[in-house]
């Protein structure tokens, strides 16, 4: 593609709207309009790659080349400011005189106001991560506009085109709308006003995949060494994913048989329990993981992760064997902030690879996954009697009516209830014969 062509290109992409609002196809038409076959094909798979690229990197907040995405400020002062920077640039001149200042990453301020006030009220970095991706594409889908100069409307116009448009479950819209009023209520101290045209997706009532003993004695046998572990966990303590990654040594006490979740779901603590039937087996997994650590503090290592700020009233709690993790990764990493050489915990993916392949491998009929074990984990202790109550300390639920669900899937396949189809089929094999023979059956 000639230079002239590849600017215009670029030039037609830089200023498109959002793909929600405008379509990758309808900008790379107008980009490429007049051009030849062979340039405009080029053209073409140029575009849809610079499109793709500037989608990513406004959710993300990254620069990619000398292309950058910036939120107009709200401060009309500021647009006199841009249209002063535009004019100088026109005539040769750089607004300071002899250096051209870049102008700010997309978002750079208000994605620094976000993290503030979310690291001020000890959200998770997960919960970081989602809200402003969130929030950076509700922006885009306005025209990159600022959230300073929208409100209610364009709040509503934007959830609704995600229930009415993508089709996206009722959770997902409603994380998002606990992103914006996060946005408007505790970032820009704002009230964005009542959401009179939301369209709301609505929310299925659906029951939890369960899988049978037999099934889940399957799934286990298939698995060996650290995922076996991890999923024994998981079904014999009910313990969530990142809950298992996160345990550290202090957290298994092997002579009152408890595991102590630290900092779960919605910061609580709980105690579960912790299975006879892989005591040995963790033993001798954390006798090769104590190996592990002499070996890297020999090595100058053995740091790990610590909650909060215990690394500056702890100075060397970091190095110290209670804090270090029971499922450690295999890598070492080194902090950027502290110089550390420190082990994360293993990535939950690895778990999640593993259950998925083993549930392949023991053709289980079922949507099998991580929290699968942890649904089964409470089904089959409702069977065998335990009491309600129990059962929701155990899980860590803050409402009993979240552990109900439970009951429910016992309901459903309550044994005793015998089907009308089967009462027709022994009436029909009770009958007599009709003239000496015998009534065929399907």
């Amino acid at each position: 593609m000639r230079l002239a062509e590849a600017r215009y290109v670029n030039h037609a992409v830089n200023n498109a709207p959002h793909q929600t609002r405008t379509s990758v196809h309808a900008v790379v038409e107008t980009a490429t309009h007049g051009m030849g076959s062979h340039r405009a094909a080029r053209a073409a798979a140029h575009c849809e790659r610079r499109v793709s690229r500037l989608v990513s990197a406004a959710v993300h907040g990254m620069r990619i080349g000398a292309t950058r995405v910036s939120i107009p400020d709200p401060d009309p002062a500021c647009d006199e400011a841009r249209v002063s920077r535009n004019q100088n640039r026109k005539d040769g001149a750089s607004p300071s005189g002899s250096t051209r200042e870049s102008p700010p990453r997309f978002g750079s301020e208000l994605r620094d106001r976000v993290s503030r006030a979310i690291r001020l009220r000890h959200f998770s970095p997960r919960t970081e991560e989602a809200y402003w991706a969130w929030i950076a594409r509700f922006i885009l889908f306005h025209d990159k506009r600022h959230p300073d100069r929208m409100g209610a409307p364009e709040i509503s116009g934007f959830l609704s085109s995600l229930a009415t448009d993508r089709h996206v479950s009722a959770s997902t819209q409603n994380q998002a709308l606990a992103a914006l009023i996060f946005l408007y209520r505790d970032v820009l101290n704002a009230n964005p006003g009542p959401l009179d045209n939301l369209v709301r997706a609505k929310r299925p009532k659906t029951l939890p995949v369960v899988m049978n003993v037999r099934e889940v004695a399957s799934l286990l046998a298939r698995l060996e060494g650290t995922p076996r572990l991890m999923a024994t966990l998981l079904y014999g303590g009910g313990l969530r994913l990142l809950e298992c990654a996160n345990l550290r040594i202090k957290d298994v006490d092997f002579d009152t048989r408890q595991v102590i979740v630290r900092a779960g779901k919605g910061r609580k603590d709980r105690i579960t329990l912790l299975p006879d039937s892989i005591r040995d087996s963790l033993a001798i997994h954390l006798e090769s993981v104590s190996a592990q650590h002499q070996r890297d503090l020999s090595n100058g290592a053995g740091h790990v992760s610590l909650p909060n700020a215990l690394v500056e009233k702890y100075r060397s709690a970091s190095r110290e064997w209670p804090w270090q993790w029971i499922f450690p990764a295999t890598r070492i990493y080194a902090d950027r902030r502290t110089g550390q050489r420190r082990r994360h915990h293993l990535h939950e993916s690895v778990l999640q690879r593993a259950v998925k392949q083993a549930a392949l491998n023991a053709r289980i009929p079922k949507k099998v996954g991580c929290h699968t074990l942890r649904h089964s984990f409470a089904t089959h202790l409702l069977q065998a009697g335990t009491d309600i109550r129990t059962i929701q300390k155990l899980l860590g639920h803050a409402d009993v009516r979240t552990t109900m669900i439970y009951t429910h899937v016992l309901e459903s396949a309550r044994p005793g209830i015998e089907s009308p189809a089967d009462r027709l089929a022994r009436i029909e094999a009770d009958r007599p014969s009709v003239d000496g023979v015998e009534k065929a059956h399907p």
